[in-house]
């Protein structure tokens, strides 16, 4: 009796595992896949921006997107040209840099700026190559490719847990 109750938490923990996979695939994936969006989420244990630099042309649109945060975050441009909001665990807020706004735009997290959680957003000019789709976006590192590797591999832990599911199950008969 022992044994089976065993089997049927394992099988519990295992359940719970591929459900939080799920949830931990990332949503800026899709975005990414669009050249006029870029997506900057916070890496909350070193508290900084993912990425915290940018290269983008007038017209594109810059996404701050985190989610389930253990600490109250926001985005505001030190000229004021956006603002999230007040700091939330929840963010999702998107900003267009229309044509004539090329330029470089430091931004903060307020609660964690003396903390030295900045970023740097540079918009290049609009140019007319850049309408058939040459959109040229960059980020100072790799962080972008990163969070795709990552969103990737939470989808992948489906399969062993998968596997592990289907042993307990025939164990449990």
């Amino acid at each position: 009796m022992n044994k089976a109750l065993e089997d049927r938490f394992l099988l519990t923990l295992i359940v719970a595992f591929c459900l939080l996979s799920f949830q931990f695939s990332s949503v800026e994936v899709s975005a990414e896949l669009n050249d006029d969006v870029v997506v900057i989420t916070v890496d909350s244990t070193n508290l900084k921006f993912s990425p915290n630099e940018v290269i983008i042309n007038e017209g594109q649109t810059v996404r701050f997107f985190w989610s389930g945060e253990f600490l109250d975050h926001n985005a505001v441009a030190i000229n004021g040209i956006f603002n999230s909001g007040e700091p939330e665990k929840e963010v999702d807020y998107s900003f267009t840099f229309d044509k004539g706004t090329n330029d470089t735009y430091n931004f903060i997290c307020e609660p964690h700026e003396l903390l030295e959680m900045v970023g740097t957003i540079t918009v290049n000019p609009y140019n007319d190559d850049n309408s058939t789709g040459s959109n040229s976006t960059s980020s100072v590192g790799s962080e972008q490719d990163d969070m795709s590797t990552s969103s990737s591999l939470s989808g992948f832990l489906f399969i062993p847990a998968l596997v592990l599911i289907i042993l307990v199950s025939r164990r449990l008969r």
